[in-house]
């Protein structure tokens, strides 16, 4: 639907002309980015020594993007908004530059780009140049919680950033390309657990220019009738402004935001004065301009604007082509810089009206820097939610259960700074004691039967991993923290936004202005070991492999045990700031071995010998038993206690692993563990069997530096899978404790041929247990009632 201009709403022409010109400012700034080593306000004609050898940049969604900041702007004045604003179309960042120079943040962060015509000079030279700026809106750029130069999670974020910020309006512009991924289709669907009462607004603003690289694009060719009757689908009340001539353009999309200004603070107003409000229908805006609007009409005969020819370089042969640099210079000229900026190349004081001050400016809300606004979590007590152990492997609990406990308790005392994120899978995944206080984020339609739905729940739960990660993503980058609990095969969904977030993460350690922010935390249960009733497709422990690629820095994966290890293992990751936690932890009823005061020393070690398990003491061993995970940890200790009673004279040393980046050197890992140390637990040249929950060469690649490598034989996971029991899908992998018997017998010099009888005894054991479950359906009784004898 198209605005009507109500006239108390009409801007003087006074305010059109300031706008028009903070406009023609932004728009000049822009091109200049892309195109101009030199020369920054045509103080004289433009040469080939003015140009940028390499023409690097996208201007067609700039003026758009332009257009969107200005009016911002104004409304942020008029009504001291406070304010920020997720860019979405990739390649933007020319634009949001320009802005946050014209503010006079850019200039505060970077104070050799200076607010004159030598700052200019600056801004204009580094921009897509080595050494300078990419031309996404990255961490670089003041006010920006969102790189862009992956398509698809600008709204997810956008939404992220408003839970929890009641006062917070999140502008955020939606391109239309971006439109078409996967990830900002779901992010429709993100007003349905937005609570008007305690969360602030989002203002999503699709950008419909029509074209991407080398097409148009999908909504911007379907009928409009079409694409308002899908987004009012989706729940939002879409406002659509159109046009190609600016001073019409402007009157509308300022009336317009203004109705939706004032929609959304009578939705939020209802909310907060206890007024039952059933779903929100929240204002959108649907904006349709020219792609490269204001630039090049036509180069060399072609059309240019409005057409995809404008996505990036309008004219790229300038340096060479003399038609294209005097064409070049008359659209430069054409914003008229010597109204726009004085003798000095300041910006002239009548823009100075237009701009918010201080923290008001979107380049300058303390949100976009989310370290800045960052509370530490008041943490219970690990110790209060400790499970007793009577003697090592007693008793079998759930570890994700006895972890649900104490993270109700953490959603309790951090009723503002915390939740939980999940796909349909926080119950599943053993953690249903938070709904002992606090619901599932719901504002659709609650009917009877429904299990723990509000408007204001601490969980947030939607079938889209995308989601999932993209909001917690908005929440930690606006200064909140959160986990993210899933099916551990699943979580390879939100691959590439793990690959952006750790490249945010390891570009902001080195911008002084940037502050930590609190770590984005992992739970993965449901893991490969105990998905063997859900089969082969839920079997896949590889997000670990994708994590260890990151940067060393940035990310830490851990492997508890059991529950009391898991509990110690939390909370430490919900300590830490600016990292990338990945704990993997099952939750079905298993062996707890260690005590809380025993986990909490072996957590802060990452790996040690248990010495229960061993049979070493005050000797070398003859063979090292290594695991990490919980499964794993099972068979070795199982193993162990095999080798106890058949070959009581081996010497067994039992090492168990939490923190996995223990196995790298130092000088790989900040985590990683001294050369001396490492071989003082593993030994210099003695056999070592290491039982891994994934696959088994990351261990392998974590180890190949260390001194006794070629000694090291990993069991993991072989991408063998099925429906089938426990311990049927060890077995399937080699993982079984049978395997690692054998194992031993095979890599102990001597023993092969003395314990040639126990290793047929072992292969008869593994036959016997597959034949048991083939015919029974279970595991045999010897295996599900394995405990460790004390």
């Amino acid at each position: 639907m198209k605005t009507s201009l109500d006239p108390h709403l009409r801007l003087t022409d006074e305010e059109l002309g300031r706008i028009d010109a903070y406009w023609r400012a932004a728009n000049y700034l822009s091109v200049g980015q892309i195109y101009l080593l030199a020369n920054p306000l045509l103080r004289e004609p433009l040469t080939r020594e003015h140009i940028k050898p390499r023409l690097l940049g996208h201007w067609g969604t700039d003026p758009g993007l332009n257009l969107i900041y200005v009016h911002l702007n104004r409304v942020i004045v008029a009504r001291d908004l406070d304010a920020m604003l997720v860019t979405g179309p990739g390649h933007g960042a020319p634009a949001i530059i320009a802005n946050t120079w014209l503010e006079g943040t850019f200039t505060e962060v970077y104070p050799s780009v200076s607010r004159d015509e030598a700052g200019m000079g600056r801004l204009f030279r580094q921009f897509s140049f080595p050494g300078g700026f990419p031309s996404h809106v990255a961490a670089d750029v003041p006010g920006s919680i969102h790189e862009g130069g992956e398509l698809g999670y600008s709204l997810s974020h956008a939404y992220g950033a408003a839970f929890d910020n009641p006062d917070l309006l999140v502008a955020c512009v939606v391109g239309d390309g971006e439109a078409e991924t996967g990830p900002l289709a779901a992010s429709w669907f993100s007003d349905i657990f937005l609570d008007p009462a305690r969360d602030g607004a989002v203002l999503p603003i699709l950008h419909l220019n029509g074209y991407k690289i080398a097409n148009p694009t999908v909504l911007a060719r379907i009928p409009p009738d079409d694409l308002l009757s899908m987004l009012r689908g989706f729940g939002y009340q879409p406002y659509l402004v159109a046009g190609d001539e600016p001073a019409r353009v402007h009157r509308e999309l300022a009336a317009t935001l203004d109705r939706m200004l004032d929609e959304i603070a009578e939705i939020q107003r209802r909310a907060r004065s206890g007024e039952r409000v059933e779903r929100p229908r929240w204002p959108m805006l649907v904006l349709r301009t020219p792609k490269g609007w204001t630039g090049p009409a036509e180069v060399d005969g072609e059309r240019i604007e409005n057409t995809f020819r404008s996505h990036q370089v309008p004219l790229e042969g300038v340096r060479d082509n003399p038609e294209h640099l005097a064409q070049l210079e008359r659209w430069l000229r054409s914003y008229r810089p010597e109204e726009l900026f004085d003798a000095a190349g300041a910006p002239v004081a009548d823009l100075a009206g237009l701009v918010p001050r201080g923290h008001r400016r979107m380049s300058a809300n303390p949100h976009t820097n989310g370290g800045t606004v960052l509370h530490d979590l008041v943490l219970p007590d690990v110790r209060d939610h400790a499970v007793a152990v009577d003697r090592p492997g007693e008793p079998m609990v759930g570890a994700t259960g006895a972890l649900g406990g104490w993270l109700r308790d953490v959603i309790t005392a951090n009723p503002d700074r915390f939740r939980l994120f999940g796909p349909d899978e926080v119950e599943s995944n053993g953690l249903a004691d938070v709904f002992d206080v606090t619901d599932r984020a719901f504002l659709g339609r609650i009917e009877p039967g429904d299990d723990h739905l509000s408007p204001g729940g601490r969980v947030l739960e939607v079938l889209s991993e995308h989601l999932c990660q993209g909001w917690l993503e908005g929440y930690l980058l606006t200064g909140r923290h959160g986990v993210f609990t899933s099916y551990e095969a699943f979580t390879h969904i939100v691959d590439s936004m793990l690959n952006q977030h750790a490249k945010w993460l390891k570009v902001t350690r080195d911008i002084p202005w940037r502050r930590p922010l609190a770590s984005l935390n992992y739970l993965l249960s449901s893991h490969v070991w105990r998905q063997d009733h859900n089969g082969f497709s839920h079997q896949d422990p590889g997000f670990i492999d994708h994590v260890t690629n990151k940067k060393a820095e940035i990310v830490r994966v851990y492997l508890p045990a059991d529950a009391n290890t898991l509990l110690c293992t939390m909370d430490h990751c919900l300590r830490s700031r600016h990292y990338i936690n990945v704990v993997v932890a099952g939750k079905q009823s298993a062996p707890t071995w260690l005590s809380m005061e025993q986990a909490m020393r072996h957590t802060q070690r990452g790996l040690g010998i248990w010495e229960w398990a061993s049979t070493d003491t005050g000797y070398e061993p003859d063979v090292v038993l290594g695991c990490a995970g919980d499964v794993p940890t099972l068979e070795t200790l199982a193993a162990a206690d095999l080798l106890r009673r058949y070959l009581p004279q081996l010497r067994v040393r039992v090492v168990n692993v939490v923190d996995l980046m223990r196995l790298q050197p130092t000088t790989e890992h900040p985590h990683g563990l001294p050369d001396a140390q490492f071989d003082a637990i593993f030994t210099r040249d003695k056999p070592i069997i290491f039982a891994y929950h994934g696959y088994p060469w990351l261990i392998h690649r974590l180890t190949y530096r260390r001194t006794n490598h070629e000694n090291l034989h990993v069991r993991g996971y072989r991408e063998e899978g099925t429906t089938t029991t426990p311990f049927d899908m060890v077995m399937l992998n080699e993982l079984d404790r049978f395997h690692l018997v054998m194992d031993v017998i095979d890599r102990v010099p001597g023993l092969a041929t003395r314990a040639a009888h126990l290793r047929q005894t072992m292969a008869d054991a593994r036959q016997e247990c597959r034949d048991h479950t083939r015919r029974c359906g279970e595991d045999h009784p010897q295996i599900a009632q394995w405990r460790w004898p004390g």
